[in-house]
């Protein structure tokens, strides 16, 4: 018969196993990891659905908010980066793939985050690695120090290419913006069915962190129509926290500020303070 071994939790953080003490912390973080930023890829198949509004958004209040925060702009039309007012940048996200710059090197600050900016040569780029092995795997591996960060946001392209696959790639969760329209139904539908396809060849899960309803109007039928329709037909969750229609919200990036910093006493400030709030008590 096997020998028995003693096996207790030491008062001093740790087990004594056959009279050896092992420290339990290395044993934690071999388990749980040190504190792992959460990757969340801001996408939608469909053009001008406020995923650069919700990203630099979002990012901000997050940061007021006291979360170490790390935007990624990997739209080679670089809207997040112009929304900033980053134009004069020790290098993109398009020297970065390409191995010319590391991606510490290129980072800039702004209200409190860390931002990797974009330029138009990001289009190069993704014709550079459609003949490159392991092509979906460039941005996940270029991210650097990911623990540094309690939440790294990615905006995506609005179609179905290598970067947005790199972007997929790397994502723990997806979050979808959405306009309250009807084509935005039709969008959703045709996203989810690449989701599904996504994770058949990639064998990821995957997971959707939630749908945001951005541009809302709780005064026109549509808005209303749409969101109860979304709630009825899909099965994913649908934030509380609905973006309002608000003119400060779209005048911010001219001042090279998000909302939360331009107009701190706005509706759009306090909707994405609120969704900050909403998205950090989310699992």
């Amino acid at each position: 018969m096997a020998e028995r071994s003693n096996f207790v939790l030491s008062e001093t953080l740790g087990f004594i196993v056959r009279g050896e003490f092992i420290p339990l912390y290395p044993i934690y973080l071999s388990f749980y990891g040190a504190a792992m930023a959460e990757i969340i890829t801001v996408i939608n198949q469909k053009g001008g659905t406020g995923k650069t509004t919700t990203t630099m958004n979002l990012g901000s209040a997050l940061a007021s908010a006291g979360k170490k925060v790390l935007l990624v702009d990997i739209d080679p039309h670089a809207c997040l980066t112009y929304s900033f007012g980053i134009l004069n940048s020790n290098g993109t996200m398009a020297d970065v793939l390409s191995g010319t710059r590391t991606f510490e090197e290129v980072l800039v600050e702004r209200e409190g985050m860390r931002i990797a900016p974009a330029s138009t040569e990001l289009a190069d780029i993704e014709l550079s690695l459609r003949d490159k092995l392991g092509r979906e795997n460039f941005l996940l591996q270029s991210l650097g120090d990911k623990d540094s960060f309690d939440y790294i946001l990615i905006d995506s392209p609005p179609s179905l290419s290598i970067l947005t696959i790199n972007a997929l790639k790397a994502a723990d969760q997806l979050l979808i913006p959405l306009f309250m329209d009807v084509l935005s139904i039709q969008g959703l539908a045709g996203f989810f069915s690449t989701v599904t396809e996504f994770r058949r060849v990639f064998k990821k899960p995957l997971p959707i962190k939630g749908i945001v309803a951005v541009r809302y109007d709780d005064r026109v039928k549509l808005s209303k129509e749409v969101l109860a329709y979304i709630k009825l037909n899909f099965n994913v969750r649908i934030f509380k926290t609905k973006i309002r229609c608000d003119a400060r919200v779209a005048e911010s990036p001219s001042f090279a500020s998000s909302v939360v910093r331009y107009a701190p006493s706005s509706r759009g400030a306090k909707d994405f303070a609120s969704l900050a709030a909403e998205f950090l008590s989310i699992a």
